[in-house]
């Protein structure tokens, strides 16, 4: 990925610490849940800690392709890309923090944690934080007088792949 877009992707989940899982069960139908974000990488990889007994690990290994969507403020990302279970003890260790005792008591040596990776290969994004917040207000505004839709520009609306 190159460095503006990586940057941007930054820019997008900086703040960010849950999402929606969106996965397909086994019989193909799609499922969402609300996920911690243990940490977002350099490179758009998306980690969370999750218990191996969990049945989103057996959807995962039927179908790998997920759909991470977030919300925070004015913005909205949808993050799509591959899941990979991840059993590294030291990276339960590196990625550990304390409020996920409530889900493993026994702490990063917990046996029922592991670590589900999400390899992020597109995202799309409509971003009304910030000053996009006041030109969107304008755009709208402008729109209803004229009866005209609103176009964004590239700092609002865009795709990019990552991978």
């Amino acid at each position: 990925m190159n460095a503006a877009l990586e940057h941007r992707l930054t820019e997008l989940l900086e703040g960010v610490s849950n999402a929606m899982l969106v996965t397909r069960t086994t019989d193909g139908e799609m499922r969402g849940r609300p996920m911690a974000i243990a940490e977002v990488a350099a490179d758009g990889t998306v980690w969370f800690a999750t218990d191996r007994r969990s049945f989103k690990l057996v959807e995962i290994e039927t179908d790998p392709r997920v759909c991470l969507t977030i919300q925070e403020g004015g913005k909205y990302v949808s993050l799509t890309g591959r899941a990979v279970v991840n059993t590294s003890s030291n990276k339960v260790a590196e990625l550990w923090s304390e409020p996920m005792r409530v889900w493993f008591p026994a702490g990063p040596d917990d046996p029922n944690i592991t670590l589900l990776e999400v390899r992020v290969e597109e995202v799309e994004f409509w971003d009304n934080s910030g000053t996009n917040s006041i030109k969107y207000l304008i755009k709208a505004g402008v729109a209803y007088l004229t009866g005209d839709r609103p176009t964004n520009d590239e700092t609002e609306h865009g795709k990019f792949a990552v991978r």
